[in-house]
């Protein structure tokens, strides 16, 4: 067994505190994006509770003092906005900014929610999130009350997805089994817009409604269309589950089949007859093999 490989570290162990002046952006933040709720979040929250995230820098090759921003180009904005003259930064070992634009995890909201409830217990009041975050005090409290009427089990296959507020206003309506199941099935198709949720309600029998006595009136869909959703909807949801309870055993014969095929590949005479006798049969043999599930 060979012996475990060090991970080298992605950055300085210390932080450190740079001249505004010293540090050069990869890209300009235009007028446009100075005037956007986002940008005035951020300015939010550096004048609230001051710079809680340092902006990530690289040494800049060739010119001693000097650094490239790899992330943090609104907050460094904010900051000159201010008249700041110098920040607090981590030193990245390396000037990749692919890592910073496109592999960082955003809060989801269901993370934001709770956040805000941790604050609140901690007594920080609606009123002062709000103005740090540079949004009105009741969308706060929708947010605080997001999860209420939410199943536990949902809530667990949604805590990590970027949900808009609206859909589960949509999920809310639904009895705890209906909203496993319409959650599964928007993990299941990556989905969760707000048009998704409708068309999930919409599909989902009176029974199964928080408000079983009030019919259900989506905008142009007569009832004899409503009931056609609610049962092509059911005809959905037992093909999934069928999928689901034979998904394992499938994925496993379909890798024993790939590596067969990859070892009837590798044999020359083989291959050779397949190409004389069969080439068509040779050429799908060739796909599988060459198929990215192959390798993995």
């Amino acid at each position: 067994m060979s012996p475990p490989q060090s991970v080298a570290i992605a950055f300085e162990r210390e932080t450190r505190v740079i001249p505004l002046a010293d540090i050069t952006p990869l890209r300009l933040v235009s007028d446009d994006l100075k005037k956007t709720q986002k940008f005035g979040q951020i300015r939010s929250s550096i004048q609230q509770s001051g710079l809680v995230e340092p902006p990530v820098v690289a040494p800049e090759r060739g010119s001693a003092g000097k650094y490239l921003l790899l992330d943090g180009h609104l907050r460094l904005a904010v900051l000159a906005e201010m008249g700041t003259t110098e920040v607090n930064c981590l030193i990245a070992t390396d000037d990749e900014a692919y890592t910073y634009n496109k592999r960082i995890s955003r809060l989801a909201i269901v993370q934001e929610h709770q956040m805000i409830l941790n604050a609140i217990e901690r007594g920080v009041s609606e009123e002062v999130i709000a103005k740090v975050l540079n949004v009105n005090v009741q969308h706060i409290r929708l947010k605080r009350r997001l999860l209420s009427g939410i199943c536990p089990e949902a809530v667990e296959m949604l805590k990590d997805k970027h949900v808009p507020i609206n859909t589960f206003t949509e999920l809310r309506k639904m009895k705890p089994l209906r909203q496993i199941e319409a959650a599964q099935l928007m993990v299941a198709m990556n989905k969760y817009s707000v048009s998704y949720a409708k068309s999930l309600l919409g599909a989902t029998p009176q029974s199964q409604l928080i408000d079983t006595a009030k019919p259900k009136k989506i905008d142009g869909l007569s009832d004899e269309q409503i009931a056609l959703m609610e049962q092509e909807s059911a005809n959905l949801d037992r093909e999934f589950r069928l999928l689901e309870e034979t998904y394992g055993d499938d994925h496993l014969d379909l890798v024993l089949a790939t590596g067969y095929i990859k070892r009837l590949i590798e044999n020359a005479r083989l291959v050779r007859f397949l190409a004389q006798y069969y080439p068509e049969l040779l050429m799908e043999f060739q796909k599988i093999t060459d198929s990215p599930q192959a390798h993995s």
